[in-house]
C-alpha cells in the first residue's frame, strides 16, 4: 500500500471515540459556543458552566429536579389522543401520534402526578415539548383538571411546568375548549384558597401562556 493509499484509508476512516467520551456527550451552548461535557451541565441543572444559559430540559429531568426523590406517583397515564376530527395535513394526526409515541415513550405531552416538595403534598404537572411540541389537546386538558381536582380532594397545592407551542391544531375546537375548560377548573382552585404555581418555561407560546 502507498502513501496516497495509507492517507485516503486514514481520511475514510470512521472515528471511534471511547464510551464515555462520545461525541454526542459533548454540548455546545448556542449562546457562548463553549463547548461542555454532557455530565457538567446535568450537575449545573442544564445550564452552561461557562455563561450559565438555559439548556431546555425534558420532563422527565423537571420532575426529578423538582419532587424529592421517590416520591412521584403518575396519574393518567393511560389517556391518549382520539382523532375526531380525522385529520390529515403531510400525514395523518394518528401517524403523528404513533410516532411521538415511538420517540417519547408517552401517549401524550403532560406527564401528571403527585409528589412532595421538600416534604410537601403536591400535585404535579409537566409539559414535554418532545411529544408534538408539547401542544395542548383534549387529552392534556383532561389531565391538568384531573390534577386540579386532586389538589381540591386533597387540599394541597399544584404545580404545572409549561412548555408548549399552543393549541394542537389537529384537533381544532376540541384543543382551544381546554383553554376555558382549564381555566374555569383553576378559578375552583382559587375559590378554595390552595396555592398555585404556573412555571413558564422555554418556550411556552399561544393559549397555553394565556389559560394555566
Amino acid at each position: 500500500m502507498g502513501f496516497k493509499d495509507f492517507l485516503n484509508k486514514l481520511t475514510h476512516r470512521k472515528p471511534q471515540p471511547s464510551k464515555d467520551e462520545a461525541p454526542t456527550h459533548w454540548i455546545k451552548c448556542p449562546s457562548c459556543g463553549a463547548l461542555s461535557f454532557y455530565k457538567e451541565v446535568s450537575k449545573q441543572h442544564n445550564t452552561c458552566p461557562k455563561c450559565s444559559y438555559h439548556f431546555r430540559m425534558k420532563a422527565s429531568d423537571r420532575i426529578n429536579l423538582l419532587a424529592d426523590e421517590g416520591t412521584f406517583i403518575e396519574y393518567d397515564a393511560n389517556l391518549e389522543p382520539v382523532d375526531p376530527l380525522h385529520f390529515v395535513d403531510k400525514k395523518s394526526y394518528k401517524k403523528r401520534i404513533e410516532e411521538n409515541y415511538k420517540k417519547t415513550g408517552k401517549k401524550s405531552s403532560v406527564i401528571s402526578g403527585e409528589c412532595k416538595i421538600n416534604g410537601v403534598l403536591t400535585q404535579l404537572v409537566v409539559f414535554d415539548f418532545n411529544f408534538m411540541g408539547g401542544s395542548l389537546s383534549s387529552v392534556e386538558g383532561e389531565k391538568i383538571v384531573r390534577a386540579i381536582n386532586r389538589a381540591l380532594n386533597k387540599k394541597c397545592g399544584l404545580v404545572i411546568v409549561s412548555a408548549s407551542g399552543g393549541a394542537r391544531m389537529q384537533e381544532s375546537t376540541f384543543s382551544l375548549m381546554q383553554m376555558a375548560k382549564t381555566s374555569v377548573a383553576l378559578a375552583s382552585l382559587s375559590d378554595a384558597k390552595l396555592p398555585y404555581i404556573s412555571l413558564l418555561t422555554d418556550p411556552t407560546m399561544g393559549g397555553v401562556s394565556a389559560s394555566f
